[in-house]
């Protein structure tokens, strides 16, 4: 586990990462699919009715939570990984 987990999960803990994002930015199509109340369907709304304030205040939380998430990934491959931490020193 300690041999061979380590080094083969920064391509696993880089899917989870992409896909994460991907989920968040699927939301807007899988909420109006299925009317779903949540962010898609606040987002769809708000476009409708021409409220800009809240549209962009959507865009902002999802930016930032996209943002948060591949910081997350980042953190973990120094976790994963000293020597990744030497590499931009």
């Amino acid at each position: 586990v300690r041999h061979a987990l380590r080094p083969s999960s920064f391509s696993l803990i880089t899917l989870i990462g992409i896909n994460l994002g991907r989920l968040i930015g699927g939301t807007v199509i899988v909420e109006q699919l299925f009317s779903l109340p949540g962010l898609g369907q606040l987002v769809v709304s708000s476009i409708t009715s021409r409220d800009l304030i809240t549209v962009q205040g959507v865009v902002v939380f999802v930016a930032v939570v996209y943002v948060a998430l591949n910081m997350l990934v980042d953190v973990s491959y120094n976790w994963l990984d000293p020597r990744v931490r030497k590499v931009g020193a």
